[in-house]
């Protein structure tokens, strides 16, 4: 792994590659709790703004990823289609490392 690669990063990358699943990332930030939705390259939370400069990331460094929710795209949040649920940081590894990122 690249050491200059966020964890943001890897995730969006890894749905570059895999566009037919959308990633929602529970972590916890500054002490608070916040859900991001990754699909297709791109971080958006959904409890609070987002920031409009793509250069400020969704999951900052020092974010605590609590667990890792893949779900088979299109997302709807009224009845999502899980693939895999509560996925730790840790497990998600072995297939971010398959996907090359």
């Amino acid at each position: 792994m690249n050491q200059g690669t966020s964890i943001g990063q890897r995730l969006e990358q890894y749905t570059i590659k895999y566009p037919q699943e959308v990633l929602l990332v529970t972590a916890q930030i500054a002490g608070e709790e916040d859900q991001i939705a990754i699909y297709k390259g791109f971080s958006s939370s959904l409890m609070r703004p987002t920031a409009f400069d793509p250069d400020v990331p969704v999951i900052p460094p020092e974010a605590e990823i609590v667990k890792i929710d893949r779900v088979a795209s299109p997302y709807n949040p009224d009845a999502p289609r899980y693939i895999q649920q509560g996925l730790t940081w840790k497990a998600i590894q072995p297939l971010l490392v398959d996907a090359g990122v």
